[in-house]
Formats: C-alpha cells, sequence, structure tokens
C-alpha cells in the first residue's frame, strides 16, 4: 500500500484555506485541513471537507460536450470553444452587446477576475459585469 498527504490549496473559494489531500495507491481517498496554515488553522467549511468527493465522482465531467441534433455529444476543445465564441458573436451580432452579461467567480484569483471583466468590456462591449460574491 503506497500512502502519501499532498498539501494543497482548496479550490471553493478565494479564501485559499490549506488543504491536505489523503492518497492511498494513486487514489484520492480523503481532504484534511492543514493545522498550521495561517488561513484555516485546522479548520475547514463543509464544501472543503468533501473537496475529494468531487474529484473523485463519476458524474464529473472529463471532455468538453456540444449539442449535435438535440442530444450532447463529446467532442474536441477546439470544436467546443468554436462553437461558443461563434454562438456569442450572433447573440451581439443580432441583439447587441449590451444583450450579455458575464458573471465572474470567487474560486479564481483576482487577476483573472480582472481579465473576466477586461474580456466584457473591451471584446463583448458591455459593463454588464458582476460577480458571484454578490449573489
Amino acid at each position: 500500500m503506497d500512502f502519501k498527504i499532498i498539501p494543497s490549496t482548496c479550490s471553493y473559494c478565494g479564501t485559499g484555506c490549506g488543504v491536505l489531500f489523503q492518497v492511498m495507491d494513486g487514489r484520492l481517498v480523503d481532504t484534511l485541513p492543514m493545522k498550521t496554515h495561517p488561513v484555516n488553522q485546522g479548520r475547514l467549511c463543509i464544501k472543503g471537507w468533501n473537496l475529494h468527493e468531487h474529484v473523485i465522482s463519476e458524474k464529473r465531467l472529463k471532455s468538453p460536450l456540444i449539442k449535435k441534433d438535440g442530444e450532447l455529444q463529446e467532442t474536441t476543445w477546439d470544436e467546443a470553444i468554436k462553437t461558443a465564441a461563434d454562438g456569442l458573436k450572433a447573440v451581439i451580432k443580432d441583439h447587441g452587446p449590451d444583450s450579455v452579461a458575464v458573471l465572474a467567480s470567487a474560486k479564481i484569483t483576482n487577476e483573472e477576475n480582472y481579465l473576466v471583466q477586461k474580456f466584457a468590456r473591451a471584446v463583448v462591449g458591455t459593463n454588464n459585469v458582476d460577480h458571484c460574491a454578490r449573489l
């Protein structure tokens, strides 16, 4: 039996709690709080305690899906991104840039959130930008 403890950062929100992943025989089996971490000091919220369950879930998507003929089908990342971009361009062309809104996330860094709002304003042309922390 090969057992490892791997330190990491919880990915559920922007707080940055320290977690310890328990890995047995190459498979993630549990999440523990990092006792010496300056942010959470050995505590975790319910989402953090169950972080590993989402990583190993059989329901987790492992490839992009697009709808073809009314059904979701696996596709390549290139095709999925092109489909999404074409759809966004069509909405902007038909209804204008203010018909689009962009919702940013607490799960990404401040720098990534900055890029999200920059994309919305400079590329899409809308000021309709919000953040999930307000919801």
